[in-house]
């Protein structure tokens, strides 16, 4: 570790911090309707969708009604997904002749960008045609991240109304967050990527002779159009099979830098958002301090595990850290910030290996996921997985001062609280459910690159990647089988939507509830106290919850480096 691997992650947090307000502001304008420096242009354009869609803006929907919605939206995103996998090798834009996808692979695939995991047991440049990477991925990208954002803000709509029996309109939201967050940023950042040296053609893929004189065909095509939203929404899945660490996808420090802001950009404004919306933004600041605590102690730990390295090369005199799987053009301090980064926030890109990681160093992304992505947490995702980790903690405070609890004037009661413990409680299920059926099945445990706990954490890895809707992987899994296909489309399916249904409930029993006036009695929720309470219940729940998996997995291996015992 050095001062000047500090000095980059200070400065990471700083920009992080400094966008916060301006873009917290801009996004509580879109989402009340009222007028921003872009209405001029898209308000036409946002009133012509309507009438195309035949949507009244005006008329609003029960909590309910919305979740249907969504529901029938991502149905249809999925049919079609899935549809155009299997017949790319017939339609247009497919120079390298790509064939049909397979069908348990394509339902993998497509459950995964539906749901905004972006897990990939497929290699982008060998598998998928320009078209499907345009017309079905990059699409799924934009519309699973604004699904993400109007699912947040339907949950901040609950704690800001009073008496109210609707939330908001899901097409009019998710039209919002697409035409007025998302496109306005992915433009000119595409751009940038451009300017950086990612690709952006439909021609086919380039012959080159190498020094050797062998030939070799380098895959190029409309990469940085998709890279841009993957990481603005925090899609994570690559337009090549190396992903970020492909010089076509993060070809510089500095588009790795801008690349690690996107992804944190918008779901540490929503907490922004939150404040301004609930009519206090000290509650978004406290939002964010929790996110911040935990953030910091995730990149201090995957720092110093990767700075140390591996024992068993120390004692050779091979010092310097761990450089396994990682490109010496990121190095070890923005490596390891970037895999904190990609997991804190449910983005799945990675500009190094995480199965090259050190014991620790590769357990702390796994934990980040583990707590259920809300450390920022995917666009949206993060805010409403946050929000029901402080319902639980505003709970335990109830229960430790003998009052109903309170949070930002909506009394928290029993239906909440078990919508809130629901919806957390299920993600555990799947991650080490099906991790416990995989270590035990003969054909699972045959896609395991590595023996021993690796082994092991490998697969635990891969059903928390995917329940989370993260999408980043230990790369030694050989995932692309019909058990790891169907079982992780069912983790992902289970992950997103049965961890949005408890929060929609619990945003239409805050809507509709009155607000009660703070009083000598109230809980704070503004100050040092309500930091610490809120990571404490977070760490508490995950402790409890995770630590026997971690001991079998990255701890026990961690134990075995200490003794010169590798895998």
């Amino acid at each position: 570790m050095t001062v000047v691997g500090w000095i980059q992650i200070l400065v990471y947090c700083a920009l992080v911090a400094a966008l916060v307000k301006p873009l917290g502001a801009y996004m509580t304008r879109v989402f009340n309707g009222e007028v921003s420096f872009l209405s001029h242009i898209l308000r036409p354009l946002e009133a012509g969708l309507y009438r195309l869609g035949g949507i009244d803006a005006n008329r609003e929907q029960h909590w309910l009604t919305y979740t249907v919605a969504m529901l029938l939206f991502n149905a249809i995103g999925f049919v079609s997904l899935y549809a155009l996998m299997r017949l790319q090798a017939v339609l247009p834009l497919n120079p390298a002749g790509q064939g049909a996808v397979a069908p348990d692979l394509a339902f993998n695939t497509a459950v995964s960008f539906v749901t905004n995991t972006n897990w990939q047991n497929y290699g982008g440049e060998s598998t998928m045609s320009y078209l499907t990477q345009m017309v079905g991925l990059t699409v799924q990208n934009f519309v699973s991240a604004a699904t993400g954002i109007a699912l947040a803000v339907v949950l901040i709509r609950g704690f800001a109304r009073a008496s109210a029996a609707t939330v908001g309109n899901f097409w009019v939201d998710i039209t919002r967050a697409t035409l007025y967050i998302l496109l306005p940023i992915c433009i000119p950042f595409a751009l940038f990527l451009v300017w950086q040296g990612v690709p952006q053609t439909l021609g086919p893929y380039v012959e080159a002779t190498t020094l050797e004189g062998a030939k070799q065909s380098l895959a190029v095509g409309p990469a940085a159009s998709q890279i841009a939203i993957k990481m603005l929404g925090t899609n994570g899945g690559g337009f090549f099979n190396a992903n970020a660490a492909h010089p076509f996808e993060n070809p510089t420090a500095l588009s790795n830098l801008v690349q690690m802001l996107s992804i944190f950009a918008i779901g540490a404004a929503l907490t922004n958002v939150f404040g301004r919306m609930v009519g206090n933004e000290r509650q978004g600041w406290a939002i964010l301090a929790v996110m911040g605590v935990l953030f910091l102690a995730g990149v201090a730990a995957a720092y110093w595990a990767e700075a140390s390295g591996n024992d068993a090369f120390t004692a050779l005199g091979l010092s310097g850290g761990n450089m396994e799987g990682k490109e010496v053009r990121f190095g070890i301090v923005a490596s390891a910030l970037f895999a904190v980064v990609t997991t804190a926030a449910s983005c799945g890109a990675v500009n190094a290996m995480h199965d090259s990681f050190t014991a620790l160093g590769g357990m702390i992304p796994l934990i980040n996921m583990q707590l259920g992505e809300i450390i920022v947490g995917g666009v949206g995702a993060g805010l409403y997985g946050m929000l029901l980790f402080i319902i639980i903690a505003m709970f335990v405070a109830g229960l430790m001062v003998g009052r109903t609890p309170e949070y930002v004037g909506k009394k928290i009661e029993a239906k909440e609280v078990k919508m809130a413990m629901l919806a957390i409680l299920v993600l555990p299920l799947m991650y080490l459910g099906w991790t416990a059926a995989a270590v035990v099945m003969p054909s699972a445990v045959a896609s395991m690159a590595n023996a021993g706990p690796h082994g092991f954490s490998e697969v635990l890895y891969a059903y928390t990647s995917q329940t989370a809707n993260n999408g980043s992987a230990f790369g030694g899994l050989t995932g692309n089988t019909l058990w790891y296909n169907t079982t992780g489309a069912i983790a992902m399916l289970v992950g997103r939507f049965l961890m949005i249904m408890p929060a929609m409930a619990i945003a239409g029993s805050l809507a509709a509830k009155k607000t009660v006036p703070a009083s000598s009695g109230t809980f704070p929720t503004t100050g040092g106290l309500f930091v610490g309470l809120v990571i404490g219940v977070i760490l508490i729940v995950g402790g409890l919850t995770f630590f026997p998996a971690l001991a079998l997995g990255p701890i026990a291996e961690h134990l075995a480096m200490l003794r010169a015992q590798n895998f």
